[in-house]
């Protein structure tokens, strides 16, 4: 499929603009109590290098990948050294928003931003698996991806739909897909729509991360149904997520990063999906946007944007306690 090339300028610029009509419609973030972490290990993690970041995903044991979002460059480091390093150097014209790292398939699976592509790397080779068109160029924003034992799903904050690529068992990529999601989730709206994206019960549901709505829904991935998450805090009163981006899920338990809000939000899912209690809001002194984070045990690696900061000149993953204080 064809490159379309863009410079690192325009695809921050649209970043910028969509973060800033994002949270000039949300409400104003909930209080949060400061926390940094945890083991005496490292609390900040640099890229060397690296001209933006947005993306991270684990890797195998207590390796980490991240990316350079406005070259498409991607970084491989270890949460316990607290080392990175360049690892794939990214032809011309790419970009690297969330990521994630199919490790049975030796694969990492990269959404492209504002390019309206996809990209699949191989972890062994390095070389590029396969290039995917999901969404016209300069009308999308191809945010996050999340893996399944099929394949990934990719989301869009510019459109209501979601693009499956699926994955054979010897690890080829097949030909990608579009789910139209149905209302409400599907509903667009000024600024970032669909954004972080986790797949539950062995990817029989989705759920997704609406910016402009803070809010999170569940989304049934055979027909783009999908229904709102009701929040509540731990008093009961209701609940939202403003600036919510990237998600991660394990169990019951979801983290939902919130980037102009500097904080990420620790919530307690039901059994059903319907409701989920945000029971802990997780900061640090190092928050500088975070956008996405990848899951170590106990440990949340997140990654700083710096969206609000053109002049930033370096870039990091910032490690916290992802355990409750109670």
């Amino acid at each position: 499929m064809r490159n379309i090339h863009y410079s690192g300028k325009l695809i921050r610029q649209a970043a910028v603009a969509l973060l800033a009509l994002a949270a000039f419609l949300a409400p104003a973030p909930m209080a949060a109590a400061d926390r940094t972490g945890s083991d005496g290990g490292p609390s900040v993690i640099t890229l060397p290098g690296a001209t933006g970041a947005e993306g991270i995903a684990a890797g195998d044991g207590t390796t980490f990948f991240a990316g350079d979002f406005l070259n498409g460059n991607i970084y491989r480091g270890d949460v316990h050294k607290g080392t990175a390093k360049r690892f794939i150097e990214a032809p011309g014209g790419r970009a690297a928003a969330g990521m994630k790292a199919d490790l049975r398939h030796g694969l990492l699976f990269v959404a492209g931003a504002a390019t309206g592509q996809a990209y699949v790397y191989s972890l062994e080779t390095k070389k590029t698996v396969a290039v995917y068109q999901l969404a016209g160029a300069r009308t999308s924003f191809i945010n996050d991806v999340t893996l399944t034992d099929k394949g990934a799903w990719f989301t869009n904050s510019q459109a209501g739909e979601l693009y499956f690529v699926p994955v054979d068992r010897h690890g080829e990529p097949g030909e990608a897909r579009t789910l139209a999601l149905k209302e409400p989730a599907g509903a667009l709206e000024q600024g970032f729509n669909l954004n972080g994206i986790a797949a539950v019960r062995d990817g029989k549901t989705l759920i997704v991360a609406h910016t402009v709505r803070s809010a999170l829904y569940a989304v049934d991935p055979d027909t783009g149904s999908n229904r709102l998450i009701t929040l509540t805090d731990s008093s009961g009163a209701p609940a939202t997520l403003p600036n919510v981006d990237g998600i991660i899920v394990r169990g019951d338990t979801l983290w939902a990063v919130q980037n102009l809000s500097n904080q990420v939000s620790r919530i307690r899912l039901d059994r059903s999906l319907s409701s989920g209690e945000v029971r802990e809001v997780i900061t640090s002194p190092h928050f500088d946007i975070p956008t996405t984070a990848a899951l170590f045990g106990d440990t949340l690696a997140v990654v700083n944007a710096k969206f609000t900061t053109p002049a930033a000149t370096t870039f990091e993953a910032v490690l916290v306690d992802a355990r409750s204080r109670h």
